[in-house]
């Protein structure tokens, strides 16, 4: 799954519907409130009990935005009160405390992300108080291989930022763009310059980042061709060593600031297809290499090399190179995965602070993962990740077998394959190039939930396909 995939107008049109994006599966609303901090503990030392512990992965949201970007649907709280940031980091600080002790020191930790929101809320100074307590409570990995990164919003990066990070050991940084265009900035309340974003790209170049990614959205007001393709033309330049290039899902009826974005003003569905397929072009014409749902990467980047060598893997923090570990997430909305467990703490800021207050985990919903949840994952992760299905080594490590088990869900694909979308064999299921572009809705011919009777099935926050 490497090469850019081709581009197909009609056929991408025909599949733009609502789907997961299946950072997990189960999806975060299968997540039930009946599980709580007693279940998290016990998943814990369950996976510590494992003959051969997984190592740890540890994810950090910071929720504070200085302003709204009218498109965003991230859970984060606006305001210009930095202290804020210091009343945060004491709770978070304590929520580290309470986690450490629940798994084996022996356990190292070979990924911390801190995300948001807007990471760099915190200062400097504030994020290496964070990163001591972490390192304090479980043990960092020295391994070249290690991934500490950080999302950066780089209207707010100081002189001497990415310096003081390098020196705490982070060494990938991803930077939101969106789109250079003037008007379009206006439009969603982010004004932002080339300069300042150059500046950043060059300072993490400058102290020894490893990898820089640079997000782009295609689909917001007042985007026309010929802005988008100057956008990328001049994110080119910078040669990023990953791109993120969202789809913008319009959905003010969930996301208030959405409403502040006039209708009128969105590309048309063509239109939008049509700045989908320029991304694309140019990108491939720039080497880049497609690596899935929206992604894509320069042949030499980690992520190419893990995906030729089958050691892609994809979480809540998107696409990584490190399957073999458990995450532990802390802060408000922050999502866990450990053992064959999902957790979740408290989207809203006040639950989540009582909770720490009172000395509690703030895990507020989950779920224990049944054999088919285990099964279907494993299954879909390979679909997302590699974009195929060996099924002969899934039918051996989950002792099924596969036409059988799967009838319901083979008759789904068969119109996708009639499409050219997969290629099915005794051995093997396996998007076609065609159908690279809509991994979502090949996986989700295997998604439990969604097949469910409506009663017996909770409604689900999608993303549209394109």
């Amino acid at each position: 799954m490497a090469a850019i995939p081709p581009f197909d107008a009609d056929l991408l049109r025909r599949y733009d519907r609502p789907g997961p994006r299946y950072t997990s599966y189960p999806t975060a609303p299968q997540f039930k409130p009946g599980f709580g901090e007693t279940d998290f503990a016990r998943a814990a030392r369950l996976s510590n009990d494992d003959p051969i512990p997984r190592r740890l992965s540890l994810y950090a949201h910071v929720p504070f935005c200085f302003s709204p970007c009218f498109y965003c649907g991230c859970n984060r709280i606006i305001t210009r009160d930095k202290a804020r940031a210091g009343t945060y980091l004491s709770r978070l600080v304590r929520e580290v405390a309470m986690l450490g002790p629940l798994f084996d020191r022996d356990r190292e930790v070979l990924q911390v992300h801190l995300g948001g929101g807007t990471p760099n809320f915190f200062t400097a100074s504030q994020i290496g108080e964070l990163l001591e307590s972490l390192n304090t409570h479980f043990r960092f990995s020295q391994s070249p291989t290690r991934d500490f990164s950080i999302e950066l919003d780089p209207r707010f990066v100081d002189k001497g930022d990415i310096e003081a990070l390098a020196f705490m050991g982070f060494n990938r940084a991803s930077l939101g763009v969106q789109d250079f265009d003037p008007a379009v900035q206006a439009a969603v309340n982010r004004i932002q310059s080339v300069q300042e974003t150059q500046a950043v790209i060059d300072a993490c170049r400058q102290h020894g980042f490893r990898s820089v990614n640079v997000d782009l959205i295609y689909g917001l007001p007042l985007q026309t061709r010929a802005g988008f393709g100057k956008t990328l033309d001049t994110v080119i330049v910078t040669r990023p060593d990953r791109l993120a290039v969202y789809s913008y899902a319009h959905m003010p009826q969930l996301f208030r600031a959405q409403k502040q974005i006039e209708d009128s003003q969105l590309p048309s569905p063509e239109d939008k297809l049509g700045l989908l397929q320029l991304a694309i072009e140019k990108l491939s014409a720039a080497g880049y290499r497609y690596v899935g749902m929206d992604h894509f990467a320069l042949p030499e980047d980690d992520l190419s090399i893990a995906q030729e060598r089958g050691g892609l893997h994809r979480n809540f923090m998107g696409y990584t190179t490190h399957a073999d570990c458990d995450l532990i997430g802390m802060g408000v909305s922050a999502i866990s995965h450990v053992g064959d467990t999902y957790s979740q703490n408290p989207r809203d800021l006040p639950s989540w602070e009582i909770a720490i207050d009172n000395g509690h985990l703030p895990t507020w919903r989950g779920m224990e993962l049944d054999a088919d949840d285990v099964l279907r994952a494993d299954l879909i992760q390979q679909l997302m990740c590699q974009g195929e299905v060996d099924i002969p080594a899934l039918e051996e490590r989950h002792e099924i077998d596969f036409a059988r088990y799967f009838a319901a869900d083979l008759d789904r694909l068969a119109a996708l394959k009639a499409d050219g979308l997969v290629e099915t064999s005794p051995t093997r299921i396996t998007a076609t190039s065609r159908g690279r572009l809509l991994l979502r809705i090949i996986a989700a011919c295997f998604d439990r939930y969604l097949h469910q009777p409506q009663s017996e099935a909770e409604p689900t926050r999608f993303s549209k396909a394109i």
